[in-house]
């Protein structure tokens, strides 16, 4: 059986790989293909959110009766995730590199950040209060389509 901390920790790769070759691309001045895996970035991370704020938070809020806390402070770092994406596309339509780079080192920063508290904190208390029920949420967050 795969947990949640594994399903979500491979997908947490899986977009650091699409971010890595976008900032390559823009490194090496590539522009168009950059704007392609940036915008395959985006839509990953996009979906890892739905995965979250569809499925596993509400799940998670209502076995413990709360909204606030973790899946709170989460939600309010997607919305700051968020953000820096669009200034990263505002920055590879420029073609700015250190625009894109700066903001890129930002991204960096808070997505590391980020997904340690989700890895370390978050997924392992939802194992907790979810232990019954972590395939049939993986099996949901498998199904979601990104908004």
């Amino acid at each position: 059986m795969t947990t949640i901390s594994r399903f979500l920790g491979s997908d947490h790769k899986r977009c650091d790989d699409l971010f890595a070759n976008a900032e390559t691309s823009v490194s090496k001045a590539e522009w168009d293909q950059a704007a392609n895996y940036l915008n395959e970035f985006v839509e990953a991370v996009e979906h890892h959110f739905t995965m979250e704020e569809q499925v596993l938070f509400p799940a998670f809020e209502q076995a413990t009766g709360s909204t606030e806390g973790p899946t709170r402070v989460m939600r309010m770092e997607h919305e700051q995730l968020r953000s820096i994406m669009g200034m990263l596309k505002a920055a590879l339509e420029k073609r700015d590199a250190d625009e894109f780079f700066g903001c890129s080192d930002t991204l960096n920063t808070m997505v590391q950040q980020h997904n340690m508290k989700e890895e370390t904190i978050l997924y392992q208390m939802a194992e907790r209060v979810l232990g019954g029920q972590q395939e049939q949420l993986i099996s949901e967050m498998s199904a979601v389509a990104t908004l």
